[in-house]
């Protein structure tokens, strides 16, 4: 079997982890024994690039049960845990190409490698495989049935592919699933950012000044868990409903311009590039912690820092490196400005992620099934999937909801009744 991890002996410790993961994902668990039954992906290659991480192997492990032949590589170069990686080789028989901390060049070797499966269905986390497939091998577009796209950075990419008319065959918005971004982007993403920038810093929440870069569901997250920790929240937006939205939620809401000389922590969560820039660098307080937790390291403007910096300190603590100003202020830059929940900590819970993953599942499945009716464009996660794994997950938390009655049904149903 083809694979390329840092080391199988870590698999022990990885399978310990998988495996305690699992026990927390019971609507994964649900699919994948109907999945061993069924085998929807009979006969199928699929090539995922993903976050390689616990929860995703139970994906992994979901899908090659349903008879999936599947490749994985890293969605980013340091969201890999290693040991993970060695316990799908040798312990589940599934190929990966991630090893935490590979340069660029052994990044995109890794996503060749996934493209060489010739798979019919893909997912990404950030859509770097399916713009691969795109840009070097388009002749393979035809055999794919339909790709899973699980963030918002991603299907911001997508969409505007599709606007150009340069998308060749259909994605699935997993990321817009109420399923996924309602509580994975604002539960996982809120409380695991908190995670990472801890575990990298050790730095106290309580009384800091949190600036929040956008306010969508990774911001409102984020921003709600550093005020529950005691943190004031500073939210910087470029659209005036989210901003009106984060004022009405209570937070300070100013240009970023005006938020940079106050801050003592500061985080992106936008999708877009350079949201901190030199400009900024230039007002923030010795001693400021710049992080990101958007998909890609280009939110922070790091070779603008770089350039303006009159010393670097590399590593003065582990995903902590500090950049020494000219007028003697320093400033920390964590996990490298990529993605610090997943750099620096372990990423979503098992619990948030069950839902995600359930959803990649299903959405897999409906694709196989209806490729024929599908076009070249990005669709939204079916309606009835997202019932059902919101009712399952309901079910597995032990929480009972009401049924509507017969009267009711025909009162919402009806325009001719009145008060």
């Amino acid at each position: 079997m083809d694979y390329d991890v840092k080391d199988l002996t870590l698999a022990d410790e990885g399978k310990r982890r998988i495996l305690w993961a699992d026990g927390d994902m019971p609507v994964l668990q649900a699919i994948r024994e109907r999945f061993e039954n069924e085998k929807p992906f009979s006969g199928k290659k699929m090539s995922a690039c993903l976050h390689v991480t616990a929860e995703t192997a139970n994906l992994l492990r979901t899908l090659k049960a349903g008879g999936a032949d599947i490749y994985l590589c890293a969605s980013n170069p340091l969201s890999t845990q290693d040991d993970v990686a060695a316990s799908l080789v040798r312990d589940f028989g599934i190929p990966v190409f991630a090893i935490k901390g590979e340069n660029r060049d052994v990044y995109y070797r890794h996503i060749e490698k996934c493209v060489a499966h010739q798979p019919v269905v893909t997912m990404d986390d950030g859509a770097d495989l399916v713009s691969d497939i795109h840009a070097k091998h388009s002749e393979m577009a035809g055999q794919i049935l339909g790709s899973m796209e699980e963030t918002t950075t991603g299907v911001i990419r997508l969409r505007a592919m599709e606007r150009d008319g340069a998308l060749k065959f259909p994605v699935i918005a997993v990321n817009d699933a109420a399923t996924k971004n309602l509580f994975d982007n604002r539960y996982g993403t809120g409380q695991s950012t908190i995670d990472g920038i801890v575990r990298a810093t050790d730095v106290l929440i309580a009384g800091k000044i949190f600036v929040v870069s956008g306010y969508g569901w990774c911001g409102k997250g984020f921003a709600m868990r550093a005020k529950g920790m005691g943190a004031k929240v500073v939210v910087t937006e470029v659209e005036p409903i989210p901003a009106l939205e984060a004022a009405m939620d209570g937070f300070w809401v100013m240009p970023m311009e005006e938020a940079a000389g106050i801050g003592d922590v500061f985080v992106t969560l936008t999708g877009d590039i350079h949201v901190l820039r030199p400009e900024h660098f230039a007002k923030m307080k010795d001693g400021a912690i710049i992080a990101n937790s958007g998909h890609f390291n280009v939110e922070i403007d790091i070779p603008g820092l770089e350039k303006m910096a009159k010393e670097i300190n590399r590593g003065i603590r582990n995903f902590v490196d500090q950049y020494v100003l000219p007028n003697g202020r320093r400033i920390r830059l964590l996990a490298d400005g990529r993605l610090v929940n997943l750099s620096a900590a372990e990423g979503h819970p098992a619990s948030v992620m069950d839902m995600s993953f359930a959803t990649q599942c299903l959405t897999s499945e409906w694709v196989v099934k209806n490729s024929e009716k599908l076009e070249a464009k990005v669709y939204k996660v079916p309606k009835e999937i997202e019932d059902w794994i919101a009712t399952l997950k309901l079910k597995s938390m032990g929480i009972g909801i009401d049924e509507l009655t017969e009267e009711q049904k025909d009162y919402l149903s009806s325009w001719t009744m009145g008060t």
